[in-house]
């Protein structure tokens, strides 16, 4: 059987130091790569992330409820926006699990205390609308919405 393996007759192995070294470094770099990739954000600093994207949205929400005006808005307008932030509120409260006990505390308190506000702004637009006073009424509690978002999510620090 024959060895390909072997040595030519008469030729001596050699190794080429530089093409070794080459190799090692490479090897070391590989290897620092996937170790840096490894040490991404911990579930702490994600879910940290989520809630303040989520916050920024609500953010955004909510002036563009502000921003309605009974000339131009629509339901459908006015219901998306508060649909976009019940879902914020969603992802707050599936991300709460994941933060630290302090952070934890603070956005539990800043949910509740929101959802709480819009809950009620709900029910008083609800129950209390009349034609003749609409307007005002709807103007009022997205003040109170407005107000009730920088009482809470506003005072997160997300920076």
């Amino acid at each position: 059987m024959l060895d390909v393996l072997a040595p030519l007759p008469g030729l001596t192995p050699r190794c080429n130091v530089g093409v070794v070294r080459w190799s090692i470094v490479l090897c070391l770099v590989v290897l620092a790569a996937g170790v840096v990739a490894g040490c991404g954000q911990s579930k702490a600093e994600k879910a940290s992330d989520t809630v303040c994207d989520a916050r920024d949205d609500i953010a955004k929400q909510v002036d563009e409820l502000k921003g309605l005006t009974i000339t131009t808005a629509t339901a459908d307008q006015a219901r998306g926006n508060l649909d976009a932030i019940q879902s914020d509120l969603k992802t707050i409260s599936k991300a709460t699990d994941d933060l630290s006990d302090d952070r934890r505390k603070e956005v539990q308190a800043a949910n509740d205390e929101f959802t709480g506000k819009m809950s009620q702004i709900g029910e008083s637009l609800g129950s209390s609308l009349s034609i003749e006073n609409a307007a005002a009424q709807a103007k009022a509690a997205l003040e109170q919405l407005a107000q009730s978002y920088r009482d809470t999510f506003g005072q997160l620090d997300c920076s």
